[in-house]
Order: structure tokens, then sequence, then C-alpha cells
């Protein structure tokens, strides 16, 4: 028995795997991009589904496509939507620079699933009727990034958020020696420091939300170059308010198919958004690191939660590696933004050309700040103790903490006494007792280092 089928599309026959739920053009595909082994992410064919579910829907109350063959297309599509088929779209990334070969992947596999010995569903005619690639596409990427974003990594980001409120009420009163440069300065609580990280995911989770609402305006119904052509009229407003009610959030169709065809704007500013995510997610990251460190050679102010061993070679040794993980997490989403960036100015004329990249990279971007953002929040942010004996040693002895002097001693004076201190590893407020007239009293109310987290003379 043969492996193979006999397929045939404009061009002509080709050999197809007998048991290939796609067709001859999905088939060209796989023979010529043979570039890597990276396929459409899961999130992108369970987007083409949604797409093509809600163009049947929208098609059949047109009176475009009869009841029959609507409700079998929408059946195949709520299948792949389900998780069901992803074996079927074996089209490499690094392939047709419209994603015509992932379009027509799905128009193939859902024809092939919705056809029965009574009703013959045409890939084309039927499951692509009033779209081409050229709006598909687009659309694919704006909704399987919504979806993504508002149902997975905002959601990951509040719990993060969550997980640092309640490390406040755990050690929030906390003092610390504070560092700028890596170097000893005036001290600061933890919930200064937790404060500092809540803003920059607040501010950066505003920016994400910020970025979607142009993401939420869509190309479908713009078809071949943002002329409409061979789509109703009707169409476009019809397949919106289909998806709409099918995924639970609210799109629109764009106010210029031209716009959205033509250049992936609104995708790059989304990337710039997570991007953003991604560099706070560093400096949370590192500081987490820093705090670790030792422990008895490093600060040793935090003891972040023993996963795993360390070292294949060095016994006892463990390491920070939620961290560790959630910075090469950053790296990466930063070189994505950078890739997304150069495929986003490739809008020739009237249509992106790297849109199948583009769809990688920002979908694993959020997909990976989905779970950076979950590891670092339950991981790490929720399990490290503080090492209450190391972090009141280093304040002891901070001479930095002469600052608050300069008001009453003069910087100068400061200054020289911080030195002897340094010096002779002494605490501070033994050498200003011993260089100046102040009282040891005096001296303590001065340099309360809880005093001095809260500003002013």
């Amino acid at each position: 028995m043969s492996n193979f089928r006999i397929e045939s599309d404009s061009m002509g026959e080709l050999k197809v795997p007998v048991n290939a739920l796609y067709q001859a053009q999905t088939q060209r595909a796989v023979n010529n991009f043979a570039i890597s082994a990276l396929t459409m992410p899961a999130q992108f064919i369970k987007a083409l589904a949604h797409i093509k579910q809600a163009a049947a829907q929208s098609n059949c109350e047109l009176g475009l496509i009869n009841k029959t063959k609507a409700t079998a297309i929408e059946h195949a599509c709520q299948a792949i939507i389900d998780g069901k088929h992803h074996d079927q779209f074996p089209v490499d990334v690094f392939q047709t620079g419209s994603g015509t070969s992932s379009n027509m992947n799905a128009n193939e596999v859902i024809a092939t699933l919705a056809s029965t010995q009574l009703e013959l569903v045409h890939p084309n005619d039927d499951v692509n009727m009033g779209q081409s690639s050229n709006d598909v596409v687009p659309t694919a990427i704006a909704l399987s990034s919504a979806l993504a974003v508002k149902q997975a990594l905002l959601p990951a980001l509040e719990n993060l958020l969550q997980h640092l409120e309640n490390k406040k009420s755990e050690v929030g009163a906390i003092v610390k020696t504070g560092r700028t440069h890596l170097m000893d300065a005036m001290p600061v609580t933890f919930e200064q420091t937790l404060n500092a990280w809540q803003s920059q995911v607040n501010n950066a989770a505003s920016g994400i939300r910020h970025s979607l609402e142009p993401v939420c305006e869509l190309a479908q119904g713009g078809t071949a170059v943002g002329t409409g052509i061979n789509a109703d009229p009707k169409f476009a407003d019809l397949f919106c308010t289909n998806l709409t009610k099918n995924v639970g959030i609210r799109f629109s169709p764009s106010k210029n198919f031209f716009y959205n065809i033509g250049s992936q704007d609104a995708i790059v500013a989304l990337s710039g958004q997570l991007k953003v995510l991604a560099v706070a997610q560093m400096k949370i990251a590192n500081d987490l690191r820093w705090m670790n460190s030792g422990p008895l050679a490093g600060l040793g102010e935090i003891e972040l939660e023993a996963l795993q061993p360390g070292s294949s070679i060095m016994p006892g040794k463990v390491n920070p590696v939620i961290p560790e993980a959630a910075a090469m997490v950053s790296a990466q989403v930063i070189g994505n933004d950078a890739t997304i960036t150069v495929a986003g100015q490739s809008g020739n004329f009237e249509l992106n050309v790297m849109l199948p990249v583009i769809a990688y990279n920002i979908l694993q971007s959020i997909e990976l700040l989905t779970n950076s953002a979950k590891a670092l929040a339950e991981k790490a942010i929720a399990t490290f103790i503080v090492n209450q004996a190391n972090i009141d040693r280093a304040l002891a002895k901070n001479p930095i903490l002469v600052t608050a002097l300069n008001p009453v001693i003069g910087y100068e004076k400061a200054a020289k006494i911080a030195k002897q201190a340094y010096k002779e590893a002494r605490p501070i407020i033994d050498v200003a007792e011993q260089e100046t007239d102040l009282a040891r009293e005096e001296l303590e109310k001065l340099l309360n280092p809880t005093k001095l987290t809260q500003g002013g003379l």
C-alpha cells in the first residue's frame, strides 16, 4: 500500500502523505521551505481557526454559503481551537512573507475535516470565502497576540504584583543598606525596594494594555490589498461581531485596511511594550541575584529558595536559578523585539512580507514573559527569606550614614569621619562620637537607619 496519495492544485499534481488532512498547497510549502525546525505557534493556528469560523458564520448570515457547509466548517474549526489536529500544520516559520502557506494550510485542513460524501467543502471557495492571506494573517497575528496578552500575560503580571504586595507585608519594615553604583549608599526599606519593582511591573502592564487598543482593530475585510475586493461590504463588521462573540474580546474593523495590511506598526508597538516589561524583569531578577549573592563572600542579604544543586563538581552549591532564567527570557524578548522591528519595516507598498516571523516572535515573547513572571513570583519573590544578621552588620558599619550629619557638621568633616570609619572598619557612630562634640544620644537620633529611610533633614 502506498504511503502517498496524489493531490492537485492550479500548478499540477504532487504526492501528499496518505493520512494528511492538508492538500497540495501545504505540501508544496513543506517541500519548498525546509529551513528550520520551527513551525507556527499553537496560538497562531488557533487564531486561524477562529478567523475561519467567524468568516463561515458571517458568510452564512450574508447568504453567501449554505447552512450545511457553514456548520461543517464551524465544527472543523472548533476541533482545531480545542487543540486537535495541530500536527497537520507542518509549514516552516520561514516561508512566504505573506503567510499564504499557513493560511492555505488552515484552509485545506478545515476543508478536509468539513467535507462529507454529501457536501464537498473547497479550501479556497468555501473556507477562504471573502478572505485573502493578506488580511487573514495580519488578523491572526493581532487576534493571537490579544488573546495571549489578555488571557495569560496580564493575569501573570497581576499574580506577580500580588506576590510583591504580600512580600511587603512580610518584610517591608526591614531596613537595609541602599546601593548606588553597586556601592554602599543611604539606607532603604524592603518596602521601598519592593515598591519600586511594583511600579516597574505596573507601568509595563499599563503600556501593554494601552498598546492592545490598535491591535484589536483588524485587517479582516481588506482582502488582497485593502480595497475589500471579493468580500461583501458588510463582511468586515459582521466578522468582528461574530469573532467578538466567539472569543470574548472586543474587536472592530480597521479604520484603514491599507494601514493594517501594508504595515505591522501596532504589533511593533506592542513588542516595544513587551520589551519594557523585559527590561523591568531583568532589573528585578538582577537585584534578587545580587541580594542573594554569597552566601559568605557576597551580599547575603536574602536567601532564595534552594531549588536544585548548583554545580556538577562543587557539592553544596546552590544558584539563583529562577532569576537567571527570568534574565535570559528578558534577553530573548529584547532580541525578539529587534527582529519584529526589522520585520515591521518590511511593508512594501500594500503588504508587509515578513508576517510569519513577526507572528512567531511576538507570540514567543508573550509566552516567555507570562511563564517567567509566574516563576519569578512563585519561586523567588514569595519564597525568599531575609538574612537579618547580615543586613544589620552591614548597616551598622555603613559610613555613608554620615550623610545625615552634613547639615550639622558640614560635608568636609563628615567625609573625614566616613573615611576614618572605612579605614578602621568601625561603626560610623563610634567614629562620629570620637571626632565631634555631639552626644551619643544625639548621634543615635541623627544616624537612626529607619529615620534615614524617610528623608528630610
